[in-house]
């Protein structure tokens, strides 16, 4: 049997889109039926959301698609580098801070952006924080991670 693949997936507080992409990937896989070829992960740049589920509005966008998001926040660790295959960040903050957090530069190939997977959304570059803004964030942020968790599936499927 093929080791799984290992995920990691990163934003800055691990309450809405790294969380998002865990659930929706995860979802994905199940769908898929290959549960016992990935072990899927988020985390959070920062800790301060430490031991939070995912927030409310979120859960609630992601619970319409048929996601549920359960995940408790926690700090991206110096083990992730060395557990997980691809850790993938949603934006250029996240991609550098992940680059400075790793063990050496011999552990950055190991990291993405989420939104090189996207097959439909092309055009973007990074996937927003929805936090401070309104419904139509959270969809659009559910869009791009459906768009990039597919692609991803895909990729890793070949």
């Amino acid at each position: 049997m093929r080791k799984p693949h290992r995920i990691l997936f990163v934003c800055m507080g691990n309450i809405c889109r790294s969380s998002s992409a865990e659930g929706v990937m995860k979802h994905l896989v199940e769908e898929a039926g290959h549960e016992e070829e990935f072990v899927i992960g988020s985390a959070g740049i920062l800790s301060y959301r430490q031991g939070e589920l995912p927030d409310s509005r979120m859960r609630a966008h992601a619970a319409r698609r048929g996601y549920n998001l359960t995940h408790r926040s926690r700090p991206v660790r110096t083990e992730d580098f060395y557990n997980f295959d691809l850790i993938i960040g949603m934006d250029d903050r996240n991609i550098d801070d992940l680059k400075d957090r790793a063990p050496g530069p011999e552990e950055w190939d190991k990291i993405h952006r989420m939104t090189e997977y996207c097959t439909r959304f092309t055009h973007a570059d990074h996937v927003p924080d929805p936090y401070y803004g309104g419904a139509e964030g959270f969809e659009y942020v559910l869009d791009l991670l459906e768009d990039a968790c597919t692609g991803l599936l895909a990729s890793l499927s070949d």
